[in-house]
């Protein structure tokens, strides 16, 4: 058994296929993969840099630019937001900076510019990021923390609908993907912290910070 990465509580074995062992938390419902399965960085920086190219960047644009839209009717005026774990292409990019928005970037491998993680933001949006997490406790403790009070945070990572199916979900199959979430584990998350979760789909998770002084107590 092993601790879970996100709220400390002691996993319970929960599938084994051909390559590796995965763990559920009964507190959190996090599923993680077993860390002596965990690839080289060398070699995930070479998988995941693929994933960075064409159809990935198009989807990232498609997530983001409703997603802009949407909070920009709920505040108005200029937004500032962090684009945390890929890259957006130019074009979009300037789609965005036309629109009277700025978005900073930031990427562990290709734009690790740790400047852009000493501000807050009014939006932090994270797109296919969070199933790489190792260690999801110290990145959401980061990505939380970026969001100015009243902000967002918006995940898109493929939540789990049904244990019962999990080993017949090819999602679990890419050895990069390390961290599985149910929306059981976002729901703690906002419990044990100052976010109320908004939305939660397959498409996205939308969680806005609170601007009063009802901040709950975090305990994790």
């Amino acid at each position: 058994m092993i601790p879970c990465p996100l709220c400390n509580h002691q996993t319970q074995f929960f599938f084994q296929d051909k390559k590796r062992a995965f763990y559920v938390c009964p507190r959190c419902g996090l599923v993680v993969a077993d860390p002596k399965s965990h690839l080289r960085p060398s070699i995930e920086r070479q998988r995941y840099g693929r994933a960075q190219k064409g159809a990935k960047q198009r989807q990232l644009s498609q997530f983001l630019l409703p997603l802009l839209s949407q909070i920009n009717l709920q505040q108005s005026g200029a937004l500032s937001g962090l684009n945390f774990g890929r890259i957006l292409d130019a074009q979009c990019l300037q789609s965005i900076n036309e629109s009277g928005h700025s978005v900073k970037q930031y990427d562990p491998f290709f734009a690790a510019d740790h400047s852009v993680l000493q501000t807050t933001y009014d939006f932090v949006c994270s797109y296919k990021v969070f199933e790489h997490f190792r260690y999801p406790k110290k990145e959401w403790q980061l990505l939380s923390g970026l969001v100015k009070a009243g902000g967002w945070l918006a995940i898109s990572t493929p939540l789990i609908t049904d244990l019962n199916h999990f080993n017949k979900w090819h999602y679990k199959n890419n050895p990069t993907h390390v961290s599985f979430y149910q929306r059981q584990t976002f729901e703690y998350l906002t419990e044990n912290s100052e976010f109320t979760l908004l939305f939660a789909s397959q498409a996205l998770i939308l969680m806005q910070k609170s601007s009063g002084s009802d901040i709950k107590r975090i305990l994790i």
